[in-house]
This record gives structure tokens, C-alpha cells and sequence, in this order.
């Protein structure tokens, strides 16, 4: 039995002992009674406090976190995307329903959301399907779900389907004509008249169609999007390629032309002179380019091209087909792999090796995902699943800021700290040592600074004076402010302390010996006193950062888009986000508050710990 406690890891005991009360050992009155440093004591009686030694575990890993953590979620503090607005914690952006499991015929990839239909001609949604409060793509009108479709689309907040009937179906956000169907389309679903439909696309707030004629159909909001066609094209389309404002299509002599009206000056609409006298047998688009394959299996990226778009990989053979995202291309090649490139932020070109040996029927991707849907029905996924916090008014992941946060509101915090305890230890201890006119100066000085209102004050200074220099700057502005409004109570505390020590033998035996006056002061007292100096620390480095927090929440503190523990609960300010987008503000306030009462905590221990009244029995 011995032997195995012996084995037995150090810290699995002390858990043991501290926190379950068990694996205690009998120890003999000797041992209970025997001299100890002072020191050990108060590290012995910390030990002891449970919930001292739980906010110890838990700071650390606050601590561990913000330290470290930016290494791993970095922070840019340029990123918005506004498809990515106010989205709710989840990792369920590409979870298929159970029900589709080998047997999915078609998928939409949309915005944060997948539609598919599966052989028995079942509707599904899946990943975040709410648009705003009243509007949400899961909400599949009764007519869609009866319906045999053919075709569907996905839109960044609508979704569009097209029946066996030639009968087309939009539901989602419609407020922005997104299903205002122009008189042709209306005549074509009525009467069949040239409503051969081959392929049905959506984008940003707009949607096309394109007929076995040639004859492109455009709709949706024209003040967003380009959703008009030159007439000269009509009739000679075979397909469309959409960006989230404009398009380009592919004609069925096998060129490439931009055939709305607003391509003057357009990247996109400058067709690379590299397709001249070539054969394009496919086109694709992503937000801000477009794509297209040859029948020689090149491939030319043309566009606003600054998400890595055109750096091409090495095809290890010839390409087939092509599919964009909203930064990303995928394609694929004729020995049946998969290959992706362009921006990989989310991981949406990291093609998986469940692929290999597998038969691909169709690829489909959406902003960030894709879609692999092989011919046993099964469907692979890459890409966004989802921000395990969520993410902000801008789109910005909520993980990520609040860690980079984390550890500007803790540097802020204990540089305070040591600027307050610097100023109060020196004034104190002279106050306390010489006492006197120093002291009644000290002391009028500490009642002067100690009686300005702390947070009118500070707000007033950080406005005056932050809003003439850079963000860096303010920063450091915002520390040096709090450290020399903070520092009366220390001084208190030292002189206090001081008071009391300066007339113990040890001093008296030192100013026989001939030493300093400030030798005496800060040699030999203050170590005397460092423990009290060390509880009063830990507690008002919380202060400093719930201070720090109040000021960067009012908008006079550290300003954004520099992320602070603070600043990220700008919108609890506001009843739609506390009701709606309660993640924006729960999850900081959480993190926050669980540091300080962990800080709280230890001081406290450490308190208790350097009390020996506290341990009495």
C-alpha cells in the first residue's frame, strides 16, 4: 500500500488531499508543531485553502490562454467579412441530417447553410438558416417540400428551387426583389416557351437562369447587383458564372465574355488574352474573379484577385471541372481526385483523404465549404464548420478577440499595478519612516489624488489627451493613467505597516550599526511587510483591469478595433444584441468575470494565509 502511494503522482495526491479531503496521512504532534520558515507557513496554509487553490487552476489557465493563444488565433485587426455578421456559437455549418446518409441526389451550399434533396425528393437544411429574426431558410414553404425539384440554388440569404413543371420557388429573404420574376420568366413558367432550364444559380441578392436556348433569365435587387443582360448575348448562352455583384458566362461557340452593362473599367470584365483562340468548356466564379477551363485543361483566373485566387497549384492531371467559393477555387481532374486553392482561412482548401479511391458525382461549394458528394451517395465536407463562440456585428470569429483581449486587458492591468505599487511603496514608506512634515505632505497628497472622482477623472484625462495620439500610444496612456490614480491605497497600507515596524529592534539595532535611513526603509522593513504588499497587489490588479474594462465599455479607454475584455461588451448597450446575439456579450462577461473572482480568491487566500489568526483551531 506503501509503495503504490509512493508511485503515485505528486500532484494526483495533492488533489486528492487538498479538494476531496482524502489520502490524508496521520502525522505525529512533532510533526504538526515543528519550526518552519515563515515562508513555508503561509505557503503550507495557501495550500490548504481550497478555493484559493482552485482560483490558482483556473487564472492559470485564463493565463495560459491569453498568453499563448494568440499564437494560434491570430489577430488581424483589418478582417470583416460581412457574410460572416452575428453568427451564432456552432460547429454545425456543414452537419448533414442523419436522414440524408447515403442518399443525398443534389446540395446548395449558401452562405453559412447547405440545402440538399435526397432521391425521395426530401427538402433539408442545415448550418445556420437564420437570416433575422423572422426570417430563416429552414422555414421551406409547403409547396417546395411537395414539389418534385429538379434544380436548386443558394443564395447568401435566399435560397431558390426550380420543379419537374418548370415552376421556380425563392424563400428566405425576399424583401430585396429577390423574387421578382421579370414578364419572360413569368410567360416561360406559364407557358413552357423557351423554359428549358439547364442551370439555376444564386448569389448576393440576386439569382440566375440559364435555358437549353442559350437565354439568360437575371433577377434580384438592381441596385446591388448587375441583373441586366446585353441583348446581342442572348440566345448564346450555355452557362453563367456569378460573383456577388456581376457575372460573366460562357457562350456556346466556347468563348468567354462579360455580357452585363456595368463591366466599363470592371477587372472582370478583362477577359485574359491567354483564351483568345481557345475552346473554354468551363467557367467558375468566386466573390470577386472568375475562372475558366479550356479543353486543354488550362485554367485562367481573371479579377480582383487578392485572396491567393490565381496561385494556381500543380494538377497532377488534366482539370474537368471547376467550382468557386467566396475566395477559393476547386476543381476536378480527370484521375477523379480533388484539388483546392485560393484563400484557406477556414481550412476550405484542405481537401480530405477520405476522397481518395472514391468516385465523385458532384462538388458543390459555398462561401467557405465545400461539398463532395461521391457515387454511393455519401457526402464529404471541408471547410468553415463554424466559430465555437460565434462571431460579431463584423463578422470577426468572438474566440479570437476575446483572447487577444484577454491579454491586452491583463497587460494593462498589471503595468498599472506595478506603477501604482511603485508610486504608493515609495511615498508610503517615507511617509511612514520619517513621518513629519513628510508625512503629513505624503498624506495630503494621497487624500488630494484619493479624493477625485476615479472614473470622471480618468475619462475626462483619456479624452482630452487620448484623442490627439495613435492607439499604441493610448494604450500606454490608459496604463500610466490608472497607475498614478491608483496607487493612495498602497501607500496607506505601507505607511501603516512602516509605522508599526519602525520602532520593532531590529530597526533600532540597524540605525546603531550606522546604516542608511533609506537602507533601513527599503532593506530591511519592506521585506517585512512584502507579504501584506503582495495580497494588496493581487487585489487591485483586478481593479485595475475592471477599470480599464469600465473605460474601454464607455468608449474611453482603449478604442477598437483593438479588442479588450471591455470593448467587446459594447453591445451589451444594445436590447437587440442582449435578446438575440446574447453570445457578443455572455461569453466575455463570463471569461472576465471568472478571472477576477479568481484573482479575488487568491488574494484572499493569500490573506488568510499570512493571518495567523486565520488559522487558528
Amino acid at each position: 500500500m506503501a509503495n503504490k502511494k509512493k508511485k503515485e503522482f505528486f500532484l494526483v495526491r495533492w488533489f486528492k488531499r487538498v479538494f476531496l479531503g482524502t489520502d490524508r496521512e496521520v502525522r505525529s504532534i512533532l510533526e504538526e508543531e515543528q519550526v518552519q520558515t515563515p515562508l513555508r507557513t503561509v505557503v503550507h496554509n495557501f495550500v490548504r485553502k481550497k478555493s484559493a487553490m482552485l482560483g490558482v487552476v483556473v487564472f492559470l489557465c485564463i493565463f495560459a490562454l491569453v498568453i499563448i493563444g494568440p499564437y494560434i488565433w491570430k489577430l488581424d485587426l483589418s478582417e470583416q467579412d460581412s457574410t460572416l455578421i452575428n453568427l451564432p456559437p456552432g460547429y454545425n455549418m456543414m452537419s448533414l441530417p442523419k436522414e440524408t446518409e447515403g442518399k443525398v441526389s443534389d446540395i446548395a451550399a449558401g452562405r453559412t447553410y447547405g440545402i440538399g434533396v435526397d432521391t425521395d425528393g426530401h427538402v433539408y437544411t442545415w448550418g445556420h438558416t437564420r437570416i433575422t429574426d423572422k426570417i430563416d431558410i429552414a422555414d421551406i414553404p409547403e409547396e417546395v417540400q411537395e414539389a418534385d425539384l429538379s434544380l436548386i440554388a443558394a443564395g447568401d440569404d435566399h435560397a431558390v428551387a426550380l420543379d419537374e413543371n418548370g415552376q421556380l420557388y425563392v424563400w428566405g429573404n425576399t424583401r430585396l426583389r429577390q423574387d421578382n420574376f421579370s414578364r419572360d420568366m413569368e410567360k416561360g413558367m406559364e407557358t413552357g416557351e423557351n423554359w428549358d432550364i439547364i442551370q439555376l444559380e444564386a448569389s448576393n441578392q440576386f439569382s440566375a437562369a440559364v435555358s437549353s436556348e442559350g437565354t439568360l433569365y437575371l433577377w434580384g435587387n438592381p441596385n446591388m447587383a448587375d441583373v441586366k443582360i446585353r441583348s446581342e448575348y442572348q440566345g448564346n448562352i450555355a452557362k453563367v458564372a456569378l460573383t456577388a455583384n456581376e457575372y460573366v458566362s460562357l457562350l456556346k461557340d466556347g468563348t468567354v465574355a462579360y455580357t452585363g452593362y456595368k463591366g466599363s473599367g470592371n477587372p472582370l470584365a478583362s477577359i485574359p488574352e491567354g483564351l483568345t483562340g481557345k475552346t473554354v468548356v468551363d467557367i467558375a466564379s468566386t466573390g470577386k474573379t472568375a475562372a475558366a477551363l479550356t479543353e486543354d485543361g488550362e485554367v485562367y483566373v481573371w479579377g480582383n484577385a487578392t485572396s491567393g485566387e490565381a496561385n494556381l497549384p500543380v494538377f497532377s492531371s488534366r482539370p474537368v471541372a471547376l467550382y468557386g467559393g467566396r475566395f477559393h477555387y476547386t476543381a476536378l481532374l480527370e484521375d477523379g481526385s480533388v484539388v483546392s486553392w485560393g484563400n484557406n482561412k477556414y481550412g476550405q482548401t484542405d481537401v480530405p483523404a477520405s476522397l481518395n479511391g472514391k468516385e465523385i458525382v458532384g462538388i458543390y461549394t459555398g462561401n467557405f465549404q465545400n461539398y463532395a458528394l461521391d457515387s454511393e451517395g455519401n457526402v464529404h465536407t471541408w471547410g468553415l464548420k463554424g466559430f465555437l463562440l460565434g462571431t460579431d456585428d463584423l463578422g470577426r470569429d468572438m474566440l479570437t478577440r476575446i483572447i487577444n483581449g484577454g491579454r491586452v486587458t491583463m497587460t494593462v492591468g498589471a503595468i498599472s499595478v506595478v506603477i501604482a505599487t511603485f508610486i504608493g511603496v515609495l511615498l508610503g514608506g517615507l511617509a511612514g519612516y520619517f513621518g513629519g512634515k513628510v508625512d503629513i505632505l505624503v498624506m495630503r497628497i494621497a487624500e488630494i489624488v484619493g479624493g477625485l472622482p476615479f472614473i470622471p477623472f480618468a475619462m475626462i484625462l483619456s479624452a482630452v489627451i487620448g484623442s490627439r495620439i495613435d492607439p499604441t500610444r493610448r494604450m500606454y496612456l490608459i496604463m500610466v493613467v490608472l497607475g498614478v490614480l491608483s496607487w493612495t491605497g498602497t501607500c496607506r497600507l505601507i505607511r501603516a505597516q512602516i509605522l508599526a515596524q519602525r520602532e520593532m529592534e531590529y530597526v533600532t539595532a540597524a540605525k546603531a550599526m550606522g546604516i542608511s535611513e533609506l537602507s533601513i526603509v527599503f532593506r530591511h522593513i519592506m521585506p517585512n511587510v512584502f507579504s501584506i504588499l503582495l495580497v494588496s497587489m493581487t487585489l487591485d490588479f483586478a481593479t485595475c483591469m475592471l477599470t480599464e474594462s469600465t473605460l474601454s465599455y464607455l468608449g474611453f479607454g482603449i478604442p477598437l478595433p483593438t479588442p479588450t475584455w471591455g470593448n467587446l461588451l459594447d453591445g451589451a448597450n444594445n436590447s437587440v444584441v442582449i435578446q438575440q446575439y446574447w453570445w457578443r456579450w455572455v461569453f466575455p462577461a463570463a471569461i472576465f468575470g471568472m478571472c477576477t473572482i479568481c484573482i479575488n480568491l487568491i488574494g484572499d487566500g493569500l490573506r488568510d494565509a499570512i493571518d495567523p489568526k486565520s488559522n487558528e483551531r
